[in-house]
C-alpha cells in the first residue's frame, strides 16, 4: 500500500499537487473491476494519498476485503466524508429502478445480480457516488487529465474487454442504460474474414474482435509480440477506427481518449486515426478531426478509473450538502 499513491499523483495535473492540509476533507474511492479492486483514499483536490489492491473473488469475500480497507484506514486518520464506486458492468444506475446499484448481466462467474451499491451503502453508512468504471474515468480525464478544458470527451478502454464513457456537458451520459461502446457491431476486415469473434453473446462485435482476447485467440500472442509487419496491425487499426468513427457520427465528441492495455503500443494511434477518417469518408470536414490532439492516450494513465472514482466521492459529498441544505 502506498506505492500506487505516488504513481497517481504524478499522473494528475496542478490541482491535484495541492498539499491536503488535517482538516481537508478525506473521500474513499473504489474501482471495481472484473480483475481487481482498486482502493483509495483521496482529497477534494484531487490527490490520491494511499491505495490499496484486492483481487476479485466472490462478491462477499472481496466485499469484506474492501470493507476491511476503509475500517483500517479511517482508524489510522478521520473518517471519510463520502465514497466513489466505480465499476464494471453491465450495471443499473437508473435510480428509480428496483435494482438500482446492481452488477446485471455481467458473464463474470458469481457477480450476476450483485447488490454491490446497496452492500457497500449499508456497510459504509456514507454517500456514495456510483458509475460504470469507464464513465468515472472519463469524467476524471476531463477534471484532471486529457480532457481539462473541455465539456465532452469519450473515454475508451481497449483490454480484457472494450468499454467507453461518455461526457457532454461535463456529466456522464445515462439514458436506458450506460453506453455499452465495446459491444457495437463492425464490419470485418477483409482479412479477417474466418476468425468467429470471442464476445460470447455477439461474436464480432468490437470487443469480441479487437479486445486483448481476441488479439490472443486470433494470433496466440499479444499484440506487443506480433511482428510489425503481421496483419493483427492493420486489422486492429480498422476496427479501432471503425469505433472512433462511429463515436464521432453518434455523439460528436470535442476529445476521443483511448486507453487500455492494448493501447499502449504507441504506433496504434496514427493508424487508428487514418481508419478513423477513412471510415468517415470526408463526410465531416472539420480541421479537428485532422488534428493530432483528437485521438489521444488517456492523461491519467492507469489512475483514469481510480481518479474516476475519488471525483464520484467528491461529487457525491457535493450533492448531500445540497440536498441536506434544500
Amino acid at each position: 500500500m502506498g506505492t500506487g499513491a505516488a504513481r497517481y499523483q504524478r499522473g494528475l495535473s496542478m490541482p491535484a499537487a495541492r498539499e491536503s492540509g488535517a482538516d481537508d476533507p478525506l473521500y474513499g474511492a473504489i474501482e471495481a473491476g472484473g480483475t481487481k479492486f482498486i482502493c483509495a483514499i483521496g482529497t477534494g483536490h484531487g490527490a490520491i494519498l494511499e491505495d490499496t489492491r484486492i483481487d476479485t473473488r466472490d462478491p462477499d469475500g472481496t466485499l469484506r476485503e474492501v470493507l476491511r480497507y476503509f475500517d483500517a484506514a479511517q482508524s489510522r486518520s478521520r473518517p471519510i466524508r463520502a465514497f466513489g464506486l466505480a465499476a464494471f458492468g453491465p450495471i443499473e444506475l437508473r435510480r428509480d429502478a428496483p435494482r438500482y446499484g446492481f452488477i446485471t448481466s455481467t458473464p463474470k462467474p458469481g457477480w450476476r445480480d450483485t447488490d454491490l451499491l446497496g452492500t457497500l451503502t449499508r456497510a459504509l453508512g456514507r454517500p456514495i457516488g456510483f458509475d460504470t468504471d469507464v464513465n468515472a474515468a472519463a469524467l476524471a480525464e476531463l477534471r484532471w487529465g486529457a480532457g481539462a478544458g473541455l465539456n465532452s470527451v469519450i473515454y475508451v478502454t481497449v483490454g480484457t474487454g472494450i468499454g467507453g464513457g461518455v461526457i457532454h456537458h461535463g456529466l456522464p451520459v445515462h439514458g436506458l442504460l450506460h453506453p455499452e461502446i465495446g459491444h457495437v457491431p463492425v464490419r470485418r476486415h477483409p482479412a479477417d474474414a474466418a476468425f468467429p469473434g470471442v464476445c460470447p453473446y455477439h461474436r464480432d462485435c468490437l470487443e469480441g474482435m479487437a479486445s486483448g482476447p481476441a488479439i490472443l485467440a486470433r494470433t496466440g500472442r499479444q499484440l506487443a509480440q506480433s511482428a510489425v509487419t503481421d496483419p493483427i496491425w492493420d486489422i486492429e487499426a480498422d476496427y479501432l477506427g471503425q469505433l472512433a468513427a462511429q463515436l464521432v457520427l453518434m455523439h460528436s465528441p470535442q476529445r476521443i481518449l483511448l486507453g487500455g492495455g492494448v493501447m499502449e503500443q504507441q504506433r496504434l494511434f496514427p493508424a487508428v486515426r487514418a481508419r478513423m477518417l477513412h471510415w468517415l469518408q470526408d463526410y465531416l470536414r472539420l480541421d479537428e478531426l485532422h488534428d493530432a490532439a483528437f485521438l489521444v492516450p488517456p492523461g491519467l494513465g492507469p489512475a483514469a478509473g481510480i481518479c474516476g472514482a475519488l471525483a464520484l466521492a467528491i461529487d457525491a459529498d457535493v450533492g448531500a450538502a445540497v440536498a441536506a441544505a434544500g
